[in-house]
C-alpha cells in the first residue's frame, strides 16, 4: 500500500536512508506534538525501524514525503495508535518546519485518507494536542470531527475522526 503521488507531492517508504533527514525533522522542537518523535539520531533509528515494522504487520506506516523533484518535505502516512485501551488506525504528518503554511500536510494527508479509504480501512484518526491548531485544521480538511478527548501519550488530546466509504468502482457493463 502506497498513496498516489499529488500535484506536488510523491511517497514512499522510509528507511535508514532518510536517517539525516529524518533526525532533523522529528528532533526539532515542537511543543504542540501529541508525542515528540525524537530526541536524538538513536531516537530516530528506532522511529525508522518502527516504520519497517508497521509496514511489515500492517502494510502500512509513515511514508516519507518529497516533492517531484526530490525535495524532502517530511513523513505522512498511518499507525495504529491505542486511545484509552483500544486501537485506531492514526493518519499522522510531519512537516519541515521551513516549509509549513503551504499546505503540504493537508495535500499529503488527503491522498493517505484517499489510500486508507481504498484499503477497505472504514474508521481514520488524528490525534492532536488541543493547542495545536494548525494539524486540526489539517484534520478538518480531511472532513474529521472531534469525537473525544482523551490522555494520550502523557497528556490531553483531542480525538478527530471521520468514516470512510470505499471509492465507487465501475461496474461492468
Amino acid at each position: 500500500m502506497l498513496p498516489e503521488p499529488t500535484e506536488r507531492l510523491r511517497f514512499r517508504p522510509m528507511t535508514m536512508a532518510d536517517l539525516d533527514d529524518m533526525t532533523t525533522l522529528l528532533s526539532a522542537p515542537d511543543p504542540v506534538l501529541v508525542d515528540r518523535p525524537a530526541r536524538d539520531r538513536d531516537d530516530a533509528v528506532r522511529w525508522i525501524e518502527w516504520q519497517e515494522r508497521n509496514y511489515a504487520d500492517h502494510g502500512f506506516g509513515l511514508w516519507v514525503v518529497e516533492t517531484h523533484e526530490g525535495e524532502f518535505v517530511g513523513d505522512c502516512g498511518l499507525t495504529v495508535q491505542e486511545v484509552e485501551g483500544e486501537p485506531h488506525v492514526e493518519v499522522g504528518y510531519h512537516v519541515v518546519p521551513a516549509l509549513r503554511g503551504h499546505g503540504y500536510a493537508t495535500e499529503a494527508a488527503i491522498a493517505v485518507r484517499d489510500c486508507a479509504a481504498a484499503a477497505g480501512i472504514e474508521h481514520l484518526v488524528a490525534i492532536i494536542r488541543p493547542e495545536n491548531t494548525p494539524s486540526q485544521g489539517v484534520a478538518r480538511g480531511l472532513g474529521m470531527v472531534l469525537e473525544r478527548t482523551a490522555y494520550v501519550h502523557g497528556g490531553d488530546a483531542l480525538v478527530l475522526g471521520t468514516r470512510l466509504t470505499t471509492p465507487a468502482r465501475a461496474e461492468p457493463t
